[in-house]
Formats: C-alpha cells, sequence, structure tokens
C-alpha cells in the first residue's frame, strides 16, 4: 500500500496526488495537519532518508522557528521530536511504499519507483 503524507492543498503534494492519479496508481493520503505523525512513521522514514532530508531548513516554517530550537535540531532523536511537534516542518510530500521513502515530488524518482 502506498501511503502519500503532505498538507492537502500544497503545491507538490497536489502534484505528487495528480501524477498519482493520472497513473491509476492507488493510494492511502495522510493529512499531516488532521491526522498529524508518531515517531514511530518518521523512524521508519529515517531508515530509508537522513533527517537532513525530511527536515525542510527551506520553508517558512522552519524560518520562523526560534533559533534556540532551530539549533537544538542535531541529530535523529531532536529532529523527530521536532516534526512530530511540528508537522510543518516536514518536507512535503512523503511518500511511503514498503522499504520505499520518496521525499519531495520529483516525477522522475515517481516514475522510476512506479512505472
Amino acid at each position: 500500500m502506498i501511503t502519500l503524507y503532505g498538507i492537502p492543498n500544497y503545491g507538490s503534494v497536489k502534484k505528487a496526488r495528480d501524477w498519482l492519479e493520472s497513473q491509476n496508481i492507488a493510494y492511502e493520503f495522510h493529512d499531516f495537519k488532521k491526522v498529524g505523525i508518531d515517531k514511530d512513521s518518521i523512524a521508519g522514514w529515517m531508515k530509508r532518508v537522513p533527517w537532513e532530508v525530511l527536515v525542510n531548513k527551506k520553508g517558512t516554517t522552519w524560518r520562523a522557528l526560534p533559533d534556540v530550537t532551530k539549533d537544538g535540531v542535531t541529530d535523529p532523536t531532536s529532529a523527530t521530536k521536532l516534526m512530530v511537534e511540528n508537522t510543518s516542518v516536514i518536507k512535503r510530500p512523503a511518500l511511503s511504499k514498503g522499504k520505499t521513502v520518496l521525499v519531495g515530488f520529483d516525477v522522475h524518482a515517481y516514475e522510476e519507483h512506479f512505472l
């Protein structure tokens, strides 16, 4: 089963959803804002993707954080804590299928994994 994580009206999430639907690929959508995320899901992602990729340090949410909070994100444990408490800091979309985890929408990566 494919699970796509994100915020529904976020541009790259819309692109990922549109692409999956155009390819008739079934998926479940997990809305960060409504459902949140648990540390076990994040831990599973970090087996495949470094925490530095998962934490979106280019986004407005990260930039709005106090410096003391940003300075405290130095390892997987502190990054997980931040992502659970503030899902908006997670780079979107995150897609999970078995052992595959894709972060952000890249049509070439999606084609490689699903076509």
